[in-house]
């Protein structure tokens, strides 16, 4: 049976779940910059509530952003240095799709406008709908300003609007059936996903791990 660890630091929560034995183990906080001193106590302490050491797992889903551009390295700097030790797999997560997962999980949303506040005055965006239990990607992922966000041009039905960047609610001119501010990204819904993903052989060597911040030209400014 799969035994998958998953873990996200792109936003203000820092959160760890564990698949192992068909159950799901998960740990979640709010607290803000201090996801480096309590990343790996958070892994260790859920490993041990399974009973179960590092090497019992087959392979790491975390979230590649976008996020907080530290804390996105964060979890890629200790995604690393788990899967290298260990030899195993990971598998990138979108932490957009994590927030429609988690508005499907905990609103029954099937359709989900997923906002992260990117600062600067800026969303990141990116619209989802469910198939299968799995929040799939409806067009592209992108940073915007909040006037430019949109629905994909042939969306009809309600949609829910998750995360942050409907902070700036009275900016985005969309007709939401509902709407969550203060949702988060949450390792659980990461686990999900990265389930979907280890099935379909989607899982990744350590060296591959990238972050994706969207945001390429603030990140790594391009040599003229």
């Amino acid at each position: 049976m799969t035994t998958l660890l998953a873990l996200d630091t792109a936003t203000e929560a820092c959160s760890v779940a564990l698949l192992h034995d068909g159950k799901v183990l998960t740990h979640y906080e709010v607290i803000p910059r201090l996801h480096a001193q309590k990343l790996l106590p958070m892994i260790k302490n859920l490993l041990a509530e399974a009973g179960i050491g590092l090497s019992a797992l087959d392979a790491i889903a975390f979230g590649r952003g976008p996020g907080a551009f530290t804390g996105v390295r964060i979890a890629i700097g200790v995604v690393q240095g788990l899967a290298f030790g260990l030899d195993r797999p990971v598998l990138p997560v979108s932490n957009l799709a994590a927030l429609a997962q988690r508005a499907f999980r905990e609103q029954g949303a099937a359709q989900v406008a997923a906002a992260i506040d990117a600062r600067m005055d800026e969303v990141y965006w990116g619209c989802y709908h469910e198939v299968g239990g799995e929040m799939k990607l409806v067009g592209e992922e992108a940073v915007m300003p909040p006037e430019m966000a949109a629905l994909p041009s042939a969306a009809t039905g309600d949609w829910f609007g998750a995360g942050t960047g409907w902070g700036y609610a009275g900016r985005i001119a969309l007709d939401v059936a509902g709407q969550d501010v203060k949702l988060l990204p949450h390792a659980q819904d990461l686990l999900t996903l990265g389930t979907f993903a280890w099935h379909r052989g989607e899982a990744i060597v350590a060296d591959d791990a990238q972050p994706v911040y969207l945001r390429d030209k603030v990140a790594t400014p391009k040599a003229r």
